[in-house]
């Protein structure tokens, strides 16, 4: 994309300033803010799946025995979805792909490079692979975890403020954000002052607000069997599909689109055929959170230690005594 040079500087009455840092070191050892920005997105979300899970009749914190699979998968799946949309980066003469030992490998991710659909992707099959193994039903766990997702993605766009990046077109509105002239992502050609759209910002707002519609439209409608899920991407697709037509940085093109403009629209679709092909199949509501046969006590379900962790939903143990008549074990004399 290239920019005309602007003959004066944009004047402005106030400004988003960026941070100075974006990483501090203990000892030896950078900890960046983006990285702690996803990790308290998924403690965010851990925390809200596990209420939400609860109230529906799960054990506690079985959300954990799932995030075991869903979180590295998730990873796993956003780092290669990077890769992949971006091949000028990774793949080509004199570009070091493969050598973890040298900058710029496909198995960099510490130098970032990561993708929320690829996490969508890569997260949806440990979600199922941990479902499986727990006994809570896939669609269950996607509708209570659905509002926790789209809080810890809000959480973790605070990163792209911390690192400078994935900032919009310029702008004169006051909320314009501030980016140094110095940094490797400013477009050239451009006043040191010039400001820009923080689509940070706009994401961040838009995913917090979709929470709060999210969880007051479960309940109003008594959304389940995935519904939930589905209208978490109708409406982060919706939204991220906006705020990408005004970012700046390099995309791959997919039929005219930015990929990521495709994968968000693509979201919407696959939201709306979840809500209405589950509605379509399940009219009523859902029984039990767990699969049949896996009720907290099952052969292979995951067992909280203490016998009060959970609600024992088990058919009571057969009597000998017949129905309708009274016996007794004891003798009379």
């Amino acid at each position: 994309m290239t920019f005309v040079p602007t003959s004066a500087p944009i004047s402005v009455l106030a400004s988003i300033p960026s941070p100075e840092i974006n990483r501090f070191f203990i000892g030896p050892v950078p900890i960046h803010f983006y990285a702690l920005c996803i990790i308290a997105g998924i403690v965010a979300a851990v925390l809200l799946t596990n209420y939400r899970l609860t109230k529906r009749g799960a054990e506690p914190w079985v959300v954990i025995d799932i995030c075991l699979l869903a979180v590295p998968l998730g990873i796993v799946g956003a780092r290669i979805y990077h890769v992949l949309t971006h091949p000028g980066d990774y793949f080509g003469e004199g570009i070091n792909t493969w050598n973890p030992f040298m900058p710029g490998s496909v198995w960099a991710i510490w130098e970032g490079g990561i993708a929320i659909f690829g996490a969508l992707i890569g997260g949806a099959v440990g979600a199922y692979l941990g479902c499986r193994w727990t006994g809570i039903r896939f669609w269950t766990f996607a509708d209570a975890l659905a509002p926790g997702l789209i809080i810890a993605q809000a959480l973790g766009r605070f990163g792209n403020w911390f690192n400078q990046e994935l900032f919009g077109l310029p702008t004169d509105l006051p909320w314009g954000l501030e980016i140094d002239s110095d940094n490797p992502a400013f477009p050239p050609g451009l006043q040191p002052d010039t400001l820009f759209h923080p689509t940070f910002l706009y994401e961040v707002l838009w995913n917090l607000f979709g929470a709060l519609v999210i969880i007051l439209a479960a309940r109003a409608f008594r959304l389940q069997w995935g519904r939930v899920f589905g209208l978490y991407l109708v409406w982060y697709g919706t939204g991220r599909a906006i705020w990408e037509t005004i970012r700046i940085d390099p995309s791959e093109i997919i039929l005219g689109l930015r990929t990521n403009v495709a994968a968000a629209l693509l979201g919407v679709v696959v939201g709306l055929v979840i809500m209405i092909v589950q509605k379509r199949r399940h009219p009523g509501y859902e029984p039990s959170p767990y699969m049949p046969g896996r009720e907290a006590k099952g052969a292979r379900a995951v067992q909280s230690p203490e016998p009060h962790d959970f609600v024992d939903v088990s058919e009571p143990p057969a009597t000998t005594a017949s129905v309708g008549s009274a016996t007794s074990t004891s003798v009379t004399k």
